[in-house]
């Protein structure tokens, strides 16, 4: 065989350096006695099915570079509709123009049907934060959002607030022992879950390289406004729960589907974005049709990672109950970030996103949490057609991260604090709750969606630092 130069590899689509060095070292090696073509004929092959070489002795280590990389693949382009559907906003003087223009231009997309903004909605990349969109047979990467599953998590516990006067010590220990905030690392002693012996994990190329990190990171959270709280729930009359309408204490989490969920919403939208051109200013929006293997494997990777997100949560509870010596008495939890396969009003199916928005299916529960210092609430939808059974999932921002870090001082967020009785570990000035709306006017502008049916008030809060 006549050794095969770097320009002849580069043509056939071995750009990369270490997969051109592996080929001519491999070659060299195994393969001294094929002539030059037939070299060629099966690297093409490598390239193009790279996954029916990876138990090859010899060739495995070249497919492995093809295996991270999407495929070129034939795109089609489109232009935006002239007529919008149905799109229906909820509590709309207090959301941001930008948030308004990005929601209204994604109701021009071909595949939309109908769309709902909620009433903590901001701007954010893609679809705003707060927005629900309904498509024909396709889903939107970017309109569930990086955080896959992003999640709510409250345990309902049978103590009162006498607890916190005997044992806040012991809640902060056990808060700083079993939880972890932030990108990388993880907790001290590694936790063990069903989640990660799920066959899931081996059904795409991309879930089995996430798998060994996603079991390092199971029980913890990101950073931003994720958090872990334990505080004083008031359980009203009449309540779903089944419980006497009294004020218990109650554990709050929030947090998604760390690096699992990140990496595999990036991977799908870079092949949405190269299989569908849309013009530039909704091109982050570039859908996958749910008949294209693509669209399978994002729909089968999306829903792991949602179950990651529940596992991380039920780690995390289970944890700080269990070194506490407390017991359950009721849980409620609920996705945001997150798309459903719902029938619409008319009986149309319809994938539903809900990018930072809330469940409120009929009878669905559901928490819609303030910030550090202001209210929780637990709530039970209404199934409101117009919201696409949608409420809000949060209080939302009032001002940017760097607005937040801008305007305010670690003492003005002490003072806070103090007045509200809130005991904070870790945190940031960008949490500032003057960096949210004011969740009391977020609920009124939500009655129709949601009945309140118990008020959570935090007590002690942690959160990532930086």
């Amino acid at each position: 065989m006549s050794i095969l130069k770097t320009k002849e590899l580069s043509k056939i689509g071995y750009t990369n350096d270490k997969a051109r060095s592996l080929v001519i070292n491999i070659m060299a090696r195994n393969y001294k006695h094929h002539s030059k073509s037939e070299i060629i004929a099966l690297l093409h092959q490598i390239r193009e099915y790279p996954q029916d070489f990876i138990d090859d002795q010899f060739l495995c280590k070249i497919a492995e570079t093809f295996m991270d990389r999407p495929k070129p693949l034939a795109f089609k382009s489109y232009s935006l509709l002239q007529e919008t559907g149905q799109l229906k906003i909820y509590g709309g003087r207090d959301i941001e123009a930008g948030a308004k223009k990005q929601m209204e231009l994604s109701m021009s997309l071909p595949v939309v049907l109908q769309g709902a903004l909620m009433p903590d909605a901001h701007a954010g990349y893609g679809l705003p934060i707060g927005g629900v969109l309904a498509t024909r047979n396709a889903v939107i990467p970017y309109a569930v959002g990086v955080d896959i599953g992003c999640r709510m998590a409250m345990t309902i516990i049978d103590e009162s607030d006498s607890f916190f006067k005997r044992y806040s010590h012991q809640i902060k220990v056990s808060m700083k022992q079993f939880t972890h905030f932030g990108m990388e690392g993880m907790l001290d002693v590694q936790p063990e879950h069903e989640i990660m012996d799920s066959p899931v994990f081996h059904q795409t190329e991309l879930l089995k390289k996430l798998q060994g990190k996603a079991a390092r990171q199971l029980g913890s959270s990101g950073g931003g406004n994720h958090f872990v709280e334990f505080g004083e729930l008031e359980l009203f009359e009449g309540n779903s729960m089944g419980l006497p309408s009294k004020k218990y204490l109650a554990l709050l989490s929030h947090s998604g589907s760390r690096a699992l969920g990140a990496n595999v919403a990036q991977y799908y939208t870079r092949i949405a974005m190269e299989t569908c051109k849309l013009p530039k200013p909704v091109s982050s929006l570039a859908w996958l049709d749910m008949d294209t293997q693509a669209g399978q494997e994002y729909w089968l990777s999306m829903n792991l990672a949602g179950d990651y997100a529940k596992a991380c949560h039920d780690v995390i509870h289970s944890s700080l109950l269990k070194s506490l010596g407390l017991q359950a008495l009721a849980k409620v939890e609920n996705h945001h970030n997150f798309a459903w396969k719902e029938l619409l009003e008319d009986g149309l199916e319809a994938v539903v996103h809900r990018k930072g928005a809330t469940p409120a299916h009929q009878g669905a529960m559901g928490i819609i949490p303030g910030s550090m210092s202001t209210a929780a609430y637990l709530v039970k939808g209404k199934g409101v057609a117009a919201s696409l059974n949608s409420a809000s999932h949060g209080a939302g921002r009032a001002m940017s991260r760097q607005k937040a870090r801008n305007s305010s001082t670690v003492s003005a967020l002490k003072k806070i604090l103090g007045t509200a009785g809130v005991t904070l570990i870790g945190g940031s000035i960008e949490e500032h709750p003057m960096a949210y709306k004011d969740i009391e006017r977020v609920m009124q502008a939500q009655t129709a969606l949601v009945d309140v049916e118990g008020r959570f008030m935090p007590r002690i809060v942690r959160m990532n630092k930086d």
